[in-house]
This record gives structure tokens, C-alpha cells and sequence, in this order.
């Protein structure tokens, strides 16, 4: 089922790095917008810059009267053991079944070159990106769940009703936090 402005989210019962038993019906309740932020998994370099970048952006998210759910591959004792020593104002869910991935067709590709962009834009965010990921001591951790995987972004109101969607065309192809701040000003 893909997601398009007006649909409701679907009710998935998961487990975050430090919960079981949450369910997306009850956790959208608890602010104004909710931001699913689908991404690959905990060992991805990119991906683990961006849990980064949302967590020391996570008052801004709050001052517009959002919370910030990230999706990922992730085994919950991979994400604990990752985060070690974070403040996280944010929680993870860990779908390693894939099972929200699979509900709401995020797709993956079949090999890393179709994953990569293609457009001189694109690639030219991707190296800028790299570039910061680099400078910042990223590196790669485990790898779990579909390498290949793509991300994609769902924000939602108190009721599940989709305000925002976006399936990702390449690994690259996702709102940056001041962007997803910006689609959130506008709903």
C-alpha cells in the first residue's frame, strides 16, 4: 500500500530500542505531527549521521509541536548498543521483520548502483553529505536487514491522516532535517 497525502497511516503494533508493545495509533496522539522517518539500519554510516542530526535537531521538532519516529532494520539490542551514552529525545522503531517496510512498499532496489543517484544534483548532495559523515568520525557498523534498502518519509496528525509522503527515488532522494522542519511549518 503506498502512502499519499489524505490516507491513514496504518496502525502497526512495534518495538523501539527501549519499548515493546507501542502501537502507531497511540504514539501519534502524543503531539500535533508525527514524523516517521524510514531509513535503512543502526550500522548504516548515512543513516546514523541522520539519527544524529534529528537528535540534535529534536527541539525544533518539539517548539512546532512535532515527535520524531525513525524506522529502521535494526535489532533493538544493535540500536541500544549503538546509542550508548546519547541523550536520545527520540525513540527508533525496530521493524528487523520488515514488516512496515514491506506494508507500505519501500521498495529496495536490487543492486547498490541503482540505489546510487544519477542526476549531477544528486550526486553532488550525496558527496556533500558523505563529506560530513566523514568529518564527523561516522563509520560503518553492522550491516543488517536489506542493504539496498531505500528510505522514505511519512509525517501524520493526531489521527493518522497522512500530511506528507515521500518514497525515495535513490539514497539521497530524502528531505535533510531543516527541509523536513520547513514541509512541517507548511502543514
Amino acid at each position: 500500500m503506498i502512502l499519499s497525502k489524505g490516507d491513514k497511516f496504518p496502525n502497526f503494533v512495534f518495538e523501539t530500542e527501549s519499548a515493546q508493545g507501542l502501537s502507531t495509533d497511540n504514539v501519534v496522539k502524543d503531539a500535533e505531527k508525527t514524523v516517521f522517518w524510514v531509513l535503512r539500519y543502526i550500522g548504516c554510516t548515512t543513516c546514523r549521521w541522520d539519527v544524529h542530526q534529528i537528535m540534535l535537531n529534536y527541539k525544533k521538532f518539539v517548539d512546532r509541536g512535532a515527535q520524531v519516529y525513525v524506522v529502521m532494520q535494526s535489532d533493538p539490542a544493535k540500536v541500544r548498543r549503538d546509542l550508548e551514552g546519547y541523550d536520545m529525545p527520540y525513540h527508533i522503531i525496530c521493524d528487523y521483520n520488515q514488516e512496515i517496510y514491506k506494508t507500505l512498499d519501500i521498495h529496495a532496489t536490487r543492486t547498490r548502483e541503482e540505489r546510487q543517484p544519477t542526476s549531477d544534483e544528486d550526486k553532488a548532495k550525496l558527496a556533500a553529505k558523505m563529506e560530513k559523515v566523514k568529518s564527523s568520525g561516522f563509520v560503518h557498523g553492522d550491516y543488517e536487514g536489506n542493504e539496498q534498502q531505500l528510505p522514505a518519509m511519512f509525517i501524520v496528525d493526531k489521527d493518522a491522516k497522512v500530511l506528507y509522503s515521500h518514497y525515495a527515488k535513490n539514497s539521497i532522494d530524502m528531505p535533510t532535517v531543516d527541509e523536513t522542519l520547513a514541509i512541517i511549518d507548511t502543514l
